[in-house]
């Protein structure tokens, strides 16, 4: 007999060997895809459907996917998400038309091409001062409209018992929050010269998304499978920083909040990170990871898939790996299917893998491609 979804889900995350691989679509903006795409995707399979947005926030650029959709998309996860203060959505739904759209961080996106928005506002981009992180008006995480809604949906999916639940509270992410604040290149530059001025900008920021997350946990209780975090910490074909800046200045505020969300929820610890982070695997191990994705593929070392299993099979799962730099984007529905099934042959070798895109599907994916992925994860997946 067939597990339910919450139930294939379960059996992974406890590193048991379901009926067939999990895939995880459109439950975060790290699995989703993006607003051209599924406008595409729709048409393609008939389906009349508004378009909605992860966290009510169309500049984001990923849609909130139609259950008609997800179900087509095989999709065994489905997500809850907080939101931005109600007086930050209402300032930004009445303003003028192409204008900056501001976070409650105060990072500011502009429009580049119709409907794609960029991070190009950075409050604090020019100090290194730490009188002016003391001095920021920091935002309010204690505003209840964060959350006030999260309850009843983690209520509602769980007394149904069918998928797993995915929680992610989006802009609680430590390192990916400075970098907005400051501009990548300059907090880079920062690290390096200012580290003091970095440990206190990365320890503001690390407390302000723990009363978040404590806020959000609270509000969703027992009702979760997995808890979405994470911080960008690779390239192509090498990490941000060195392991040792990463292990001196950042993995400090990673193994702290990680810990407090463990000390609210026994929910499994999914961690985001792109680029090549091979390196820091065990560092990830060691903090408490639970699922590790996106598994960029054509990142460096992270294309080593036999070694990423054998040395790390046992101790996390992998979420992720269909590569959209090139496969999903560009092959053939054939090579996509084939892609699935040599993933699915290694990373899923006796569990510990759901499948999922390597990060949002691009508005240059054909809806083709993104049904043979799913199909051949049904067919090329199953254990039993």
């Amino acid at each position: 007999m067939p597990l339910t979804s919450r139930e294939r889900v379960q059996a992974v995350l406890n590193h048991e060997i379901p009926d067939r691989v999990p895939i995880v679509l459109g439950a975060s903006n790290a699995t989703g895809i993006s607003t051209p795409a599924y406008r595409k995707l729709k048409e393609y399979l008939g389906v009349e459907a508004e378009d909605r947005y992860l966290y009510d926030w169309p500049e984001l650029g990923t849609s909130a996917l139609d259950e008609a959709v997800l179900e087509r998309l095989h999709s065994d996860v489905r997500g809850v998400h907080d939101r931005e203060p109600a007086h930050i959505r209402e300032k930004n739904r009445t303003r003028e038309p192409g204008s900056p759209y501001f976070n409650s961080w105060g990072v500011g996106s502009v429009e580049g091409d119709p409907g794609t928005w960029f991070p190009a506002i950075h409050p604090l981009a020019v100090t290194h001062s730490i009188e002016d992180i003391e001095s920021y008006p920091w935002p309010d995480m204690n505003d209840p409209t964060r959350v006030t809604h999260v309850k009843a949906e983690a209520q509602k999916l769980a007394d149904e018992n069918k998928y797993a639940i995915l929680a992610t509270p989006w802009l609680a992410f430590p390192l990916e929050r400075a970098y907005a604040m400051q501009r990548m290149d300059r907090f880079m530059l920062n690290i390096g010269k200012h580290p003091d001025f970095t440990r206190a900008l990365l320890t503001k920021i690390a407390d302000l998304c723990k009363t978040l997350m404590g806020h959000f946990l609270r509000e969703i209780g027992d009702n979760i499978d997995m808890i979405k975090i994470g911080d960008d910490l690779g390239m192509q074909n090498s990490l941000l920083m060195s392991p040792k800046m990463y292990r001196e200045i950042v993995k400090p505020i990673h193994a702290d909040y990680i810990s407090f969300i463990k000390s609210h929820t026994k929910a499994k610890v999914f961690f985001h990170t792109d680029g090549d982070v091979f390196p820091l695997i065990p560092d990830f191990i060691e903090m408490g990871v639970d699922i590790l994705n996106p598994i960029q593929t054509s990142a460096g070392k992270m294309s080593h898939l036999e070694e990423l299993k054998k040395q790390f099979g046992k101790h996390l799962v992998f979420c992720g790996a269909i590569d959209t730099h090139r496969i999903l984007p560009f092959g053939t529905s054939d090579e996509v299917r084939a892609e699935v099934k040599r993933i699915i042959e290694i990373l899923g070798q006796d569990g510990g893998y759901m499948l999922s895109s390597v990060h949002t599907i691009l508005p240059d994916v054909p809806p083709e491609n993104i049904l043979a992925m799913v199909d051949a994860a049904v067919e090329f997946g199953n254990y039993r």
